[in-house]
């Protein structure tokens, strides 16, 4: 029995293709498509970028500067969960910044870190305000709410605005990852 290599090929390539045609279908259309339009839904989300992976959900979004994050957040779990699944999501804000917020953030990392790690949640509106005086800045306004999942700090100087979402369980290893 001879085998013919060129039909075997094409069959072989055709199938390739149907099968990750089909899987870049559904991911694009049943899971990416419907994460960005409940994250776009929300009336202070400009635009929301999701990247699928088979454990978790990188979910990318840019807000309006009188944006609510935990709102936007809770919106996201709430609304997203039946696509979602059992995935993790992982929210990060890519609104731009300024030097002076990056600045003013990285003299109040250490006491908001310290309060992460002891689990004094009550601490950093205290800490933010702290550093707001301590560096003479009253340009600078800051707000920090809390849900079970995470804590979320708003810097802004009228300008740009800093968002970070801290999370309340801390990875095993390494940095926040949107800070």
């Amino acid at each position: 029995m001879k085998i013919r290599v060129k039909p075997l090929v094409l069959t072989l390539v055709g199938s390739m293709a149907v099968l990750f045609g089909g899987w870049f279908f559904y991911q694009n259309v049943a899971v990416q498509s419907p994460v960005e339009k409940v994250a776009k839904e929300v009336s202070t989300v400009s635009a929301a970028k999701a990247n699928i992976t088979r454990n978790d959900v990188q979910l990318v979004i840019q807000v309006q500067p009188d944006a609510n994050l935990r709102e936007i957040v809770q919106h996201i779990y709430q609304s997203g969960n039946k696509v979602i699944g059992d995935k993790k999501l992982n929210i990060t804000v890519s609104n731009p910044s300024s030097p002076l917020l990056d600045d003013w953030w990285s003299h109040a990392l250490f006491g908001v870190a310290q309060a992460m790690e002891n689990k004094q949640y009550s601490e950093i509106p205290q800490v933010l305000e702290k550093t707001s005086k301590s560096l003479n800045l009253t340009q600078v306004h800051t707000s920090a709410e809390m849900d079970e999942r995470n804590v979320y700090v708003t810097i802004t100087d009228g300008k740009a605005s800093k968002y970070i979402i801290l999370p309340r369980k801390g990875e095993p290893v390494g940095v926040w990852p949107n800070a």
